[in-house]
């Protein structure tokens, strides 16, 4: 191959088509395969940098989790009615209203009925003196300071929402600020902002400023959060991307593990209340956050791609003392390349932009659908796992830490997991048992019921609830690994210049799956059964839909728009044995000739072996080029 070259070049072209010429490659768009291995590759730098990554995962935990403490709904005690219609003689005896539920009031008769605050739910709920009791860790939350139970209790589940659509508007503006103005300054805008109204929450006077508040640390939170995952990926080889995410990951669950005994450390302190204390010991941590702004410097990568040449190349040289990496014999000609560059202007990149691609604005969609999905249905498996029969706090505390266990779980099989499929193939053995665990959650328990022991009523129950729970646990683990890995494979699939605004259209889609849970408990779980049927299908859509997307794994992060659109799933057909689809056949071609049009058939024959000789690789279509055309020329009679 390599003795005929020169004589290709020495003979005219053939048939017209001329050969092309492949220019030189440039090298400071290879960031991973040029730029950072002439760096040290994933050196000391990098590595202290993703360290520094690590450490507010855990204060982001306990930040995402601090729901289930400042707003936990309490055991209520109604020492004094309101009215005294009943036929009391003596001090009447406490009414229990289990975990903010409405109250259960004697009537004149003797009998207990239950009242939700309107007429048509019963009585009122009719209360003068409560007696509210916490059994998460706190003597008194926002729930109890303000009494937001019966009538009131509408405005918890105001309060949950505040938090998570504050973080859905942080991921989708937090994102394009990331692309456009960098990581960097949306990290420290969101550390200070975050410190100013988390704070301020701990300082509510009532329950709509303390949603308010909740809405604009939300929105801080989630601009933390995506800056921190981008600057994470966007530091790291391919090789170390997944390792270095879960490690994270790890670290988020284990504040979701820790809060619990951070919420029983601010139990009963002098001067405030125990909400007002765990607010505080929650968001003082970000003060660490601050030396950041000296510290973490902007993400080389973003700095490349979006042309910013001038600050590349002092924070390259930066690295490579830091990695001592001697820059005087570097061979790859980096910065020889960077030093012809940096008369360019610096051009950014909007997420609106994705819309005028073919391939990657279907990617973005597809892990939207899926990150959607798999925190929606989480809610509906850990809804099924409720034990109506059982205790509200016995039940508060068990759903928290199975959750949190469910969590581990998940992170500790994704590893191997995703080791043995790769991104993909993960994605979809995860989403294909959480659509398994869902129908036959939906399904089985119904034909366990109805055919097979009708008569046994008892065992027919323990039965299906024993079932029910099993797939509940099964469809949380599958769910979460589910969302886990969508939000991971959007950042690596995503280019560089928009990674932040596709990251953010995931996040946000998580963030909407969430919502479902607050959405479902303001309407009493009215239609349950009907949402968990909405997202069983949308589960079987997702597997169709997974088998279109690429497989990132061992690749380098595409940088810019056109990179994005040509990672796109492998070809079925591996590019040596492309040749094979020119192979002569042995057939008969007698009965071209009988023809008047044979003349324009042979013709159109030999250009069409001819263009499929042009997506042939140059090297073989010089080589072999001219003995093909000259078989089809003899096949046809020519």
């Amino acid at each position: 191959m390599a003795a005929g070259r020169p004589e290709a070049q020495d003979h005219p072209p053939e048939n017209g088509f001329t050969p092309l010429e492949h220019p030189v490659p440039r090298l400071l768009p290879r960031i991973d395969g040029s730029v950072l291995p002439s760096l040290g590759g994933f050196g000391k730098h990098q590595k202290q940098l993703v360290v520094l990554t690590w450490i507010p995962a855990l204060f982001i935990g306990f930040s995402q989790f601090s729901d289930y403490f400042l707003l936990a709904q309490p055991n209520g005690t109604c020492v004094q009615p309101l009215t005294n219609e009943s036929n009391w003689t003596t001090a009447p005896p406490p009414v229990t209203v289990p975990g903010g539920a409405p109250a259960l009031q004697p009537k004149g008769n003797g009998t207990i009925r239950e009242g939700y605050g309107d007429d048509s739910g019963g009585m009122l709920c009719a209360c003068k003196e409560w007696r509210l009791e916490l059994q998460t860790g706190l003597s008194q939350n926002v729930v109890t300071k303000w009494n937001l139970v019966c009538d009131s209790a509408w405005k918890v589940h105001i309060a949950k929402f505040s938090l998570l659509v504050g973080s859905i508007f942080g991921y989708l503006v937090m994102g394009v600020m990331a692309d456009w103005f960098g990581r960097h300054p949306v990290l420290i805008l969101s550390v200070l902002f975050m410190l100013v109204f988390g704070l301020s929450v701990a300082f509510s006077v009532n329950v709509t400023m303390f949603s308010t508040l909740r809405f604009f640390e939300g929105f801080c939170l989630a601009g933390l959060a995506l800056s921190l995952y981008v600057l994470r990926i966007e530091l790291c080889l391919p090789a170390w991307r997944f390792s270095m995410t879960m490690v994270a990951s790890f670290l988020m669950v284990g504040g979701q593990l820790l809060m619990p005994g951070v919420a029983a450390l601010c139990r009963n302190w002098p001067g405030r209340d125990d909400w007002q204390v765990l607010q505080i010991v929650i968001i003082s941590p970000f003060v660490l956050m601050l030396p950041y702004v000296w510290l973490f410097p902007e993400s080389l990568r973003w700095l490349l791609a979006t042309q910013h040449y001038r600050r590349s190349k002092a924070m390259m040289l930066r690295i490579a003392r830091k990695n001592q990496v001697n820059t005087t014999t570097e061979p790859s000609g980096v910065f020889t390349e960077l030093e012809q560059e940096l008369h360019k202007k610096p051009q950014r990149t909007c997420i609106v932009k994705m819309m005028s691609t073919r391939n990657l604005w279907k990617n973005i969609v597809v892990l939207c659908v899926n990150s959607l999905t798999g925190y929606g249905i989480h809610h509906c498996f850990a809804r099924s796992m409720m034990d109506p029969e059982a205790q509200p706090t016995a039940l508060c505390h068990a759903d928290y830490y199975t959750m949190a266990g469910i969590a581990v779980a998940t992170c500790l099989a994704l590893c191997p997991a995703v080791g043995l499929m790769g991104r993909r193939g993960g994605l979809l053995t995860f989403m294909i048992i959480t659509a398994l665990a869902s129908l036959l959650q939906l399904g089985l328990l119904n034909l366990i019921g109805k055919y097979s022991l009708r008569h046994d009523i008892v065992l027919r129950d323990t039965l299906n609830r024993k079932f029910s729970v099993a797939f509940s646990i099964i469809g949380m683990f599958s769910s979460h690994a589910v969302s886990t890995l969508s939000i991971f494979f959007c950042a690596e699939i995503t280019p560089t210049v928009i990674r932040g605004g596709g990251l953010g259209l995931v996040l946000a889609s998580a963030g909407f799956g969430m919502l479902t849970a607050p959405i479902m408990e303001l309407h009493n779980q009215k239609g349950y059964f009907l949402h968990h049927v909405i997202f069983a299908c949308c589960t079987l859509l997702c597997i169709i839909c997974l088998l279109l997307l690429p497989e990132p794994r061992g690749q380098p992060l595409p940088e810019s728009l056109a990179d994005g659109e040509t990672f796109t799933r492998q070809a079925l057909l591996h590019p040596g044995e492309q040749h094979l689809l020119l192979a002569k056949t042995d057939g008969d071609y007698s009965r071209v000739h009988d023809t008047p049009l044979h003349l324009t058939t042979t013709g159109g024959a030999t250009v069409a072996a001819a263009t499929a000789l042009a997506a042939v690789p140059a090297s073989y279509a010089l080589a072999t080029g001219g003995e093909v055309i000259g078989n089809n020329a003899i096949a046809n009679g020519v």
